[in-house]
């Protein structure tokens, strides 16, 4: 017969199966970093499209409402976009492979849904902030959106996630508050947070 160890061995086996079939595990912490640094280069180019040669401390919201500046902007945040996504699937691909996982299953599936309800009316409701004018939320209202879906994606992944989603809200919160300095804190929000929540994740999951 087997002793308490080995039952407690099985028991830990069986822990860890249904977590990992519960729960997305295979996230890259590398992608986090890579989709900050994305994040960082494109507020550079946004403060060229913006603000420059004037520093970006100045509100500058009027200089938005050029059709020309705000279709640039868009531009940029979507290929950033782009490329972060692209980035966090192959990399955590990768990962998955490597510990004989797959990345779609279904938690993936679920994490995925629920996170792009809250990303996918955000990203509607933004459009329509600009289209009406309203410039000075709409940084503001992509960290909370974003925050909000990151949130709802920690349910089934590891708790960072959750942690970095509180923080993008209390930062888009205090954007809103400050409205006109959004390049600021989407930089900080997209671009710094992501980078230490990056290198969280690889030194606790990646090694």
């Amino acid at each position: 017969m087997k002793d308490i160890h080995e039952y407690e061995k099985d028991l830990a086996s069986i822990r860890s199966m249904m977590e990992r079939s519960a729960k997305v595990l295979s996230l890259s912490g590398l992608s986090g970093v890579l989709a900050g640094i994305y994040a960082l280069a494109g507020a550079v180019a946004a403060y060229y499209i913006v603000h420059y040669p004037i520093s970006p401390l100045n509100q500058r919201i009027y200089s938005i409402r050029d059709p020309e500046t705000l279709t640039k902007l868009i531009a940029l945040a979507t290929v950033v976009l782009i490329a972060s996504l692209a980035t966090v699937v192959w990399l955590s691909n990768q990962k998955a492979r490597k510990s004989g996982q797959t990345l779609w299953n279904p938690a993936s599936k679920q994490m995925l849904f629920t996170m792009a309800v809250p990303l996918v009316s955000g990203g509607i409701f933004i459009l329509i902030m600009l289209y009406t004018g309203h410039f000075g939320l709409a940084a503001p209202a992509c960290l909370i959106f974003y925050g909000i879906g990151l949130i709802q994606a920690g349910t089934y992944t590891v708790n960072e996630v959750r942690y970095l989603g509180f923080c993008e809200i209390v930062l888009g919160l205090i954007s809103a508050i400050v409205a006109g300095y959004g390049l600021i804190f989407w930089t900080i929000g997209f671009g710094a947070l992501h980078i230490v929540y990056g290198t969280i994740m690889y030194n606790r999951y990646d090694k």
